[in-house]
């Protein structure tokens, strides 16, 4: 049964640093898109972006844009992104809204915002970013995390009224934690105009003229090592073979050590003059390397979304990527893209598929944005996650029971409880 109309939403987010990766991108574009469909929206967050730097902006002070006010406070550590000044806000505000939603897990503001949620009677949400995946328990401080998950935050996830996943792959991997929850399923969306309207690949020339009349491969994400570079440059090696002129572009940020190790693993495998490392490509900078590349790739151990390929598609480029990435059905269903196991010589046949078909590259480019404009647009994702608001606070005082989670596929369709 649905709940009340929701009106005002609280977002909190420990950063919206672009050095932080895909939620940093992909929350104001939802907070923007609810505010257009009538909410009233703030995002709570920090002054972090990334462990070594911070944004430069005002903190303490509203700041408004397209609709939706920010608040930007200092971070205190680099480890837990911690705030104490977040969590004076969240004490004083946090009754002010309808419902909270709280995108982190494993990281300072999550706690502040579920308690005093709780404490104010405000339902909340959350969505764990990936956190719960096998990948992140096993791989990302496993101890410290096993034991944070017993004490904090499975009691988090438990006073939650759901918890939002981007996809169902997200939602499957952390059903070895038990989490009783409800589970909403709404993928993180774009806006597809923004991507239909690129630059010249001139521009992007511009800063890498050899790089002009050669295939390009571009890699744009975090550089961390569950992005499977480890697997991309053996591959592409390989690739390198067959398609000598060919260039692999690697656009993203990373730990300054792990940078280091990739670029000396291109140079052993003597890919040092047909590697490029633009490093973080932002706005017009990155739309001119999407405008230029010949194919995307994303060949990740595990991505609970994947918000890299579907802005590529967004673009018109035929993707490959990993079946740990969590678009791949979506990808698949639309013939929008290969979708390969994270193992080098599937990448490299793929890759080498690719680029030696144009035809079919087209093919896959067409389907590709015809999958951003049906499913992963902003604004219909936002429409789906009102419709779950209202659906889990009508829940919230209910009895709770444990059956198939909550699929809010779309706007005026049946969600399962």
């Amino acid at each position: 049964m649905p709940g009340s109309p929701i009106v005002k939403v609280l977002h909190v987010i420990p950063s919206l640093g672009p050095l932080r990766g895909g939620p940093s991108f992909a929350l104001p574009l939802l907070a923007r898109a609810q505010a257009r469909a009538g909410l009233e929206v703030e995002i709570a967050t920090t002054n972090d972006n990334g462990p070594a730097s911070q944004l430069s902006v005002a903190v303490g002070r509203p700041q408004i844009a397209d609709g939706v006010t920010t608040w930007y406070f200092p971070r205190q550590t680099r480890f837990y992104c911690a705030s104490l000044q977040l969590a004076r806000w969240l004490t004083s505000n946090v009754n002010r809204f309808d419902i909270v939603h709280i995108h982190a897990l494993f990281s300072f503001a999550a706690l502040p915002a579920a308690a005093f949620a709780k404490l104010r009677g405000v339902p909340y949400i959350i969505r764990p970013l990936g956190t719960l995946s096998r990948w992140s328990m096993e791989r990302r401080r496993p101890l410290l995390k096993r034991l944070s998950f017993r004490l904090l935050e499975s009691r988090l996830l438990g006073g939650a009224v759901a918890v939002h996943y981007t996809s169902e792959q997200e939602r499957d991997e952390a059903a070895i934690l038990d989490i009783r929850t409800p589970a909403i399923i709404v993928p993180l969306g774009l806006e597809p105009e923004e991507f239909e309207r690129l630059p010249p690949a001139s521009d992007f020339f511009a800063e890498w003229p050899s790089l002009v009349g050669r295939p390009i491969v571009l890699f744009m994400s975090r550089i961390d090592p569950k992005k499977g570079l480890d697997i991309l440059l053996p591959a592409f090696a390989c690739v390198h073979s067959a398609f000598p002129e060919a260039v692999l572009v690697i656009a993203g940020d990373g730990q300054p050590s792990y940078v280091a190790e990739m670029r000396h693993g291109a140079d052993k495998l003597g890919l040092g003059q047909s590697t490029v490392w633009p490093g973080l490509l932002i706005g017009p900078a990155k739309l001119a390397a999407l405008s230029a590349a010949t194919a995307f790739v994303l060949p990740s151990h595990s991505e609970n979304f994947g918000l890299a390929p579907v802005e590529a598609m967004a673009a018109g480029k035929p993707v490959i990527i990993s079946n740990r990435v969590g678009i791949w059905p979506e990808v698949l269903e639309f013939t929008a893209g290969l979708v390969v196991p994270p193992d080098i010589a599937a990448l490299s046949d793929a890759l080498i598929r690719m680029l030696g078909d144009q035809d079919f590259s087209s093919d896959l480019s067409r389907n590709g944005r015809r999958l951003v404009r049906e499913r992963f647009s902003s604004q219909a994702t936002a429409q789906r996650l009102i419709s779950a608001y209202e659906q889990v606070t009508g829940l919230a005082n209910a009895p709770r029971r444990y059956p198939s989670p909550i699929l809010a596929r779309g706007p005026g369709e049946d969600v399962d409880t």
